[in-house]
C-alpha cells in the first residue's frame, strides 16, 4: 500500500506572505510614461518566461509543446487581450537579467514571493500557496527530519526552496546535492541516487501522481510561500492589466476550471 495518496492533496498554509499587491513602489503611471501595456498590445504579443523543468506549472509534454498550469492561464489572459502567447524557456539563475533587458515581457513560472522580488519587480498579487517539502522513497527508513541528518538531500539551484535548506541547522548535517532543475532532481530521486528530494509541494503532488512507485512526503513542512507574477519594476500598467483580468477569470469561474484540470481543486488565491 502506498504511503502517500495518488490525488492532489490540497494545500493547508497558515502563513501568509505580505501582500505585494496594488502598487510596485516607485513604478511609473501612465501619466508618467508608463507604456509597457500599450508595447504588448502594438507587439501583438506578450513574451512569457518560464523555467521549462518545472511541472505542473510550466514543462514539456511528451509531444514537446510546453504546458502547463502556468501557461493556460496565460493562455487566457492573452486570448482576452488578443494577443498572441509566446513561451520562452529561460535560465532560472538569469530570469532578473532577462527581465530587465527587454528578452521577456514577465516571468510567470511558479516564481515565490520573496523580499528581494518585492523590491526589484513588480509583482502581481500572488494567485497560489506553496510548502517546500522533502519526497523520498517509499521504501525509505527516513521518517522524520532528524533522520535526514548523514543523508544526501538533492535540490533545485537558486530556489527559494534552497534557499530556505541554506538558512536552516539541517544543512550543515546533510550531504546537499544541487540541480539545475526539477526534472532531474526528481528523476535522480527515482533511481535511488540521493536519500530525500527537497522540492515545491505543488511539483512534489504531480509527480507523485504520475508515477508507479511508492513515495513518501515527510509530515513537517521546511517553509512556506505565494506565487506571484513578475514584471519589469516601470511596468505597472502591464501588471494592473493582467491583473485585472486574473481577477475577471476568478470571478466567472475559468480560473477554478483551469486550476482544477492541473490540481483536481480550485486551490488559486486570486481575489
Amino acid at each position: 500500500m502506498k504511503r502517500i495518496a495518488k490525488k492532489m492533496i490540497a494545500l493547508m498554509l497558515t502563513t501568509v506572505i505580505l501582500a505585494v499587491l496594488t502598487g510596485c513602489g516607485n513604478a511609473k503611471n501612465s501619466a508618467n510614461g508608463d507604456d509597457s501595456l500599450k508595447k504588448v498590445m502594438d507587439a501583438g504579443e506578450l513574451v512569457l518566461g518560464l523555467d521549462v523543468e518545472f511541472p505542473p506549472m510550466g514543462y514539456y509534454d511528451e509531444n514537446g509543446e510546453i504546458v502547463g498550469f502556468d501557461i493556460d492561464v496565460a493562455q487566457e489572459v492573452c486570448d482576452r487581450l488578443g494577443i498572441k502567447l509566446v513561451k520562452k524557456p529561460i535560465d532560472w539563475s538569469t530570469k532578473e537579467e532577462d527581465l530587465n533587458n527587454g528578452d521577456i515581457d514577465c516571468i510567470w513560472s511558479g516564481m515565490s514571493v520573496t523580499d528581494e522580488r518585492i523590491q526589484t519587480m513588480c509583482l502581481s498579487e500572488p494567485y497560489m500557496k506553496n510548502e517546500f517539502i522533502f519526497l523520498l522513497l517509499g521504501k525509505s527508513q527516513v521518517a522524520e527530519l532528524d533522520d535526514l541528518k548523514g543523508k544526501k538531500v538533492g535540490v533545485q539551484v537558486g530556489s527559494t526552496a534552497h534557499d530556505a535548506l541554506s538558512a536552516s541547522d539541517l544543512y550543515k548535517e546533510v550531504e546537499t546535492i544541487l540541480f539545475d532543475d526539477n526534472v532531474e532532481l526528481l528523476e535522480k530521486l527515482k533511481q535511488g541516487e540521493m536519500d530525500a528530494a527537497l522540492v515545491d509541494s505543488v511539483v512534489a503532488y504531480h509527480f507523485v501522481n504520475s508515477q508507479s512507485e511508492s513515495y513518501f512526503i515527510l509530515p513537517d513542512s521546511f517553509g512556506e510561500d505565494e506565487y506571484a507574477i513578475g514584471f519589469r519594476k516601470e511596468d505597472q500598467s502591464l501588471r494592473d492589466k493582467v491583473q485585472q483580468i486574473l481577477s475577471e477569470m476568478k470571478a466567472d469561474g475559468s480560473l477554478a476550471k483551469i486550476s482544477v484540470k492541473w490540481f483536481g481543486s480550485d486551490i488559486t488565491t486570486i481575489r
